[in-house]
């Protein structure tokens, strides 16, 4: 085994115990400081002179639901601030030339013009509604900063991957003990508090589709997290099982979107591209059939219920989006009624509560941008959307097949959980990158160009 493969192992079965540590709230909290503390003083120290910044920046996203998970933090929004401070840092240090985007600087200033409208209740913090509405937008135009068009090697790519997916795996072993048994959770036709470790399944079930999609690229590009193959496929099927029972659709029909379009893009790159359309398709296919058959079964067929926007009694609900159909309206209201600047920043949940006595934050930023921001919304929207298409137009399609997945994954997070966790606005900047292999220097490239 060689020093790297070996290093991979000892991190991969260390966040294994890491996920049981972690029911010690007080370990968590000195942990997550350490990250930050230690992440700063590399960045520095280094002066990100290999891409340090990203390492630590995809470590601390794929660690935040687990910290929330855990309240292993002291402060809620740490990961979100820490990832912002690595990127800004690592632009600052570093030495080599980089292109600052000016699309990216005037979207975070048009954000910022909605602060000058903020009209919340008296009794409210000002403070807090802005910096809970604009911490994650802000988060993803720094980002899209430090990454656009900036080059990056595949292995460099692979690692940050890696990186990201360490904390996802002490998120497993987390909900393996912090859960009951399976067959003693009630399922109904919403979503698992209980199978979820007690915290949100929405943002559970979005890390786990993460981690889902790490591990199949992993699977795909031969490199391993635990040496053995079979390990490797093990986690990744049970990661697709955790996913499942947290019964929030959006976290896995994202990642399973992602990886549709990692597969097609990385099959087509190959020059055998009909022998490996069987195999990896094959591959998925029957590991997804399998899974899905299985877990239906545990939970005593409610898992398709769910996903076929059933009750508990097998009845067809009125609404697929469980009430995200109605935030979404309240907020095209909104726009409707404000539709120069909008409401101001953070306006739409006290808009809801005064006038149809909901309250809820929103859980789609588009629409919360039209609400909030009004016609500067749409122009924000605009850049957002125009800037990562037509770089993904650019690119070889071995490269589309990373960059058009981080896009996927932004705007399916965004639709079902608006922009509460840092991973959208981190991995929203990732589909700016620029992607480029070099035989000699990555022996897996090689390999698979080469096939």
């Amino acid at each position: 085994m060689s020093n790297q493969k070996f290093k991979r192992l000892i991190l991969a079965v260390s966040h294994l115990v890491l996920g049981v540590l972690l029911f010690v709230n007080l370990i968590g909290k000195v942990y997550s400081s350490l990250v930050v503390i230690f992440g700063i003083l590399f960045i520095i120290r280094s002066k990100n002179r290999n891409n340090e910044v990203i390492y630590w920046s995809a470590y601390i996203v794929g660690l935040e639901v687990l910290l929330r998970m855990s309240g292993g933090m002291f402060f809620y929004e740490l990961p979100k601030y820490a990832t912002l401070l690595f990127l800004i840092i690592g632009l600052i240090v570093e030495k080599r030339p980089h292109h600052i985007s000016i699309s990216y600087v005037l979207y975070i200033l048009l954000l910022l013009i909605g602060i000058a409208f903020v009209n919340i209740p008296f009794n409210e913090s000002i403070r807090k509604a802005i910096a809970f509405n604009l911490s994650g937008p802000v988060l993803l135009g720094v980002s899209a900063i430090y990454f656009y068009k900036r080059k990056l090697h595949v292995s460099e790519v692979l690692n940050m991957l890696f990186y990201m997916g360490l904390p996802i795996i002490s998120m497993l072993s987390y909900l393996y003990f912090k859960t009951p048994d399976v067959k003693k959770i009630f399922f109904g036709g919403v979503s698992n508090f209980a199978a979820s470790g007690g915290y949100g399944p929405n943002q559970v079930a979005t890390l786990l589709g993460v981690g889902v999609f790490i591990f199949a690229v992993h699977i795909f590009y031969k490199q391993r997290f635990f040496h053995i193959l079979i390990a490797d496929v093990f986690i990744f099927m049970y990661l697709i099982f955790r996913g499942l029972i947290t019964f929030s659709r959006g976290g896995m029909i994202t990642a399973f979107a992602a990886i549709a379009i990692f597969t097609f893009h990385f099959v087509i790159s190959k020059k055998d591209k009909l022998k490996d359309i069987i195999k990896y398709t094959g591959m998925i296919a029957i590991s997804g059939i399998a899974l899905w058959l299985y877990t239906s079964d545990v939970t005593g067929g409610m898992l398709i219920n769910r996903y076929t926007n059933k009750n508990a009694a097998g009845k067809i609900k009125k609404d697929v989006s469980a009430g995200r159909v109605d935030l979404f309206k309240t907020e095209l209201e909104v726009f409707f009624n404000n539709p120069f600047f909008g409401i101001g920043v953070g306006g739409g949940k006290y808009y809801r509560k005064e006038k149809l006595d909901i309250e809820a934050a929103s859980h789609n930023e588009m629409s919360r941008l039209l609400g909030e921001h009004g016609m500067i919304g749409i122009i924000i929207l605009l850049i957002l959307f125009t800037i990562p298409i037509l770089h993904f137009t650019t690119q070889p399609y071995l490269a589309r097949a990373f960059i058009g997945a981080f896009f996927v994954f932004w705007f399916l997070t965004i639709n079902h959980s608006a922009m509460r966790i840092a991973f959208p606005g981190f991995i929203y900047g990732l589909s700016v990158v620029s992607i480029y292999f070099d035989n000699e220097k990555d022996p897996h490239t090689k390999a698979f160009l080469n096939s």
